[in-house]
């Protein structure tokens, strides 16, 4: 098996933080709002465009992992391997059992397609999944047991290191966006629930949850009152 040489892990470097840029710049407010004040009518497919795009940028990064990953740095076996292939298969069911709390249509951009929206607030709203009380960004955090549950060679090791990082440094990114879009709600959902790793007595209750999301409902409804009646 080849092995992989120091150019090949500068180019797997390169591509992934030319793909995290990338991906961080057309998920900004930012562009967003340029793209929304320069050409509204580009918004209406601007989610379902990104989804797309940011698909297709991903297969450099991944064929450079596994094209040329070179030996083993370290390989699960035995009780280990059994570990660590459960914890990835739990990993896997908690992302397909958190779905039921997403708008599929909303967060791949069809309804926004369909409907012409022209927008670029959050359309979803301020709501928590039971996996949200645990943990801010539990797709993130699931992720994170799937990269380190799979055996290392120098490739993937590079490629865990670096998308573990984005992880935390894409989700203060994401946030930046979450409490413009829910202000002082997001802030405080952020003080109570650690953001990709559970912590004991960091977890809100169904009920503090519910009350979290009763808010933010009360704080859009009175913003949207006080924008209808400015515009009288």
């Amino acid at each position: 098996m080849p092995s992989s040489s120091t150019p090949h892990l500068l180019l797997l470097t390169a591509a992934w933080l030319a793909y995290f840029a990338l991906h961080s710049l057309l998920a900004s407010l930012w562009l967003k709002r340029r793209v929304a004040d320069r050409h509204p009518a580009w918004m209406r497919g601007y989610r379902l465009g990104f989804n797309v795009i940011a698909t297709l940028l991903l297969l450099p990064p991944l064929w450079l992992t596994f094209a040329d990953h070179g030996p083993w740095l370290w390989r699960w076996t035995g009780a280990w391997a059994w570990l660590a292939n459960g914890l990835a298969l739990l990993a896997l069911a908690g992302v397909a059992w958190s779905l039921r709390w997403y708008d599929g249509a909303e967060f791949l951009g069809l309804r926004q397609w369909r409907e012409r929206r022209h927008g670029v607030d959050d359309q979803e709203g301020f709501h928590l999944s039971p996996l949200h009380r645990h943990v801010r960004h539990p797709w993130y955090a699931l992720s994170l047991v799937l990269i380190w549950t799979r055996d290392m060679s120098a490739s993937l090791l590079v490629t865990a290191l670096l998308l573990t990082g984005y992880f935390v440094i894409g989700s203060r990114l994401e946030e930046r966006k979450l409490i413009a879009y829910h202000g002082d709600v997001y802030r405080r959902y952020r003080r109570l629930v650690p953001a990709l790793i559970p912590w004991p007595g960091r977890a809100l209750t169904a009920e503090r949850a519910a009350a979290l999301t009763a808010a933010s409902e009360h704080a859009a409804q009175r913003g949207s009152q006080e924008a209808s009646g400015a515009s009288h």
